[in-house]
């Protein structure tokens, strides 16, 4: 086994020199230690299979026509038996829905008079459109403030705003004024239902404006 390996080495050096030996031997031991730290990841796992195409032979499909027989479409006669079984009925006096209105602003305040203002205010109260007359009641109270120089209402100011404006001017007026403002906020905005008691309490508290109004500011309450 020794004269083998002696004469192998001696035909190799015979071939390369010893520094050509020397650089293939540290390039080998190089190769084997990066595949021993690498190990198994260059191993693979299995054997590559080699994928053949089947031949697949093409599908013959016939369909039979199919024979769609035109639809005979008639007229559609539509017929409203609720409207023509409909009764009309008559609308019944005092018992119209009040409609909502926006919050009236002083611009739309028209300049009537107090007798015709409270003229139309009974008026509506007689034929049962009693949020229609508190609202006018209102108005006549508010033109009657103005005419007396208590407020000077501009465009856009609302029920509630004249309410502190006249109290600060007049204290007089101030709780009278504040309960009116409150009813007509209970009805318009609140969407209540107003009643006879409500423009009962209405008339009561415009009375007690105008008869504040009459008053001088440092008499007796």
């Amino acid at each position: 086994m020794t004269r083998t390996y002696d004469e192998l080495v001696g035909k190799l050096f015979d071939l390369l020199s010893a520094q050509t030996v020397l650089l293939i031997l540290i390039a080998v031991t190089g190769l084997v230690a990066a595949l021993w730290y690498w190990f198994p990841a260059w191993v693979p796992r299995r054997l590559p299979r080699w994928r053949v195409r089947r031949l697949r032979m093409p599908r013959l499909r016939f369909r039979f026509p199919r024979f769609r027989l035109p639809r005979l479409r008639f007229p559609r006669l539509r017929i409203d038996w609720r409207r023509l079984l409909r009764r009309r009925r008559k609308p019944k006096v005092g018992k119209e829905p009040a409609a909502v209105v926006p919050e009236p602003v002083v611009a739309d305040l028209e300049p009537v008079g107090p007798r015709e203002s409270l003229s139309l205010a009974d008026r509506l109260a007689a034929e049962g459109r009693y949020a229609e007359a508190i609202r006018e009641r209102l108005r006549e109270t508010v033109i009657v403030l103005t005419r007396a120089g208590v407020i000077t209402p501009q465009p856009g100011t609302t029920p509630a705003e004249l309410t502190v404006d006249a109290s600060a001017r007049r204290p007089a007026v101030g709780a009278p004024l504040g309960g009116a403002t409150e009813i007509f906020s209970e009805i318009w905005y609140g969407r209540r239902e107003a009643s006879s008691g409500h423009d009962d309490r209405m008339r009561t508290l415009t009375a007690e404006i105008r008869a504040a109004l009459t008053r001088p500011q440092g008499g007796p309450r």
